[in-house]
């Protein structure tokens, strides 16, 4: 049964080991404030007080995709690390426009599923994060035999569109975002 996969035996992270972000815990407000002075507050003031993504909370939307070869997620398979991801905010202040690059590590260098598996992770961020954020998702590089011709798919529009009107490859994406909460 294991035989037609591409890695029978990957390497499985402890799930105590995987990057998680501490309880937070709610702070304690000002008792003494009335609602009426925080409603008085302007539409501007909710603009600059959106809340801010992170690179733990990027991880928290990807590492929990189940891989389509294996019954495990990415995260538990070393495929999405939290070192691998990042956020490069806007330059300018008159742009709006963060960018979320992520670095995917398969499995094996041989994997036939890396492409899929991108494509995966790329409808979760841009279903999950608001639309002032690109996605940028990649293969790391020396990671993949295939990694540059990959890298072109996940970053072409045009060609994600296509993937995603194919039926079967809805069916798979589906099935690995299913695991997400």
């Amino acid at each position: 049964m294991d035989a037609d996969k591409d890695n029978a035996n990957p390497t499985i992270i402890n799930p105590s080991d995987l990057p998680s972000r501490p309880p937070a815990y709610p702070s304690l407000a000002d008792p003494f404030s009335s609602a009426e002075a925080s409603s008085a507050s302007s539409e501007s003031d909710d603009e600059e007080r959106r809340e801010e993504i992170d690179e733990q909370e990027v991880y928290d939307l990807i590492s929990t995709i189940s891989d389509p070869e294996h019954p495990l997620s990415l995260g538990s398979l070393g495929v999405a690390k939290l070192d691998d991801i990042s956020i490069q905010r806007p330059t300018s202040p008159r742009s709006r426009i963060s960018t979320v690059t992520v670095l995917l590590t398969p499995t094996t260098s041989a994997c036939s599923l890396t492409t899929v598996i991108g494509l995966g992770v790329k409808v979760r961020l841009l279903q999950a994060l608001p639309p002032r954020f690109r996605v940028d998702v990649r293969i790391k590089e020396g990671t993949s035999n295939t990694a540059d011709e990959v890298n072109k798919q996940l970053g072409d529009k045009e060609r994600v569109a296509a993937a995603m009107e194919n039926r079967n490859l809805i069916n798979v994406v589906n099935t690995m975002l299913a695991t997400c909460e």
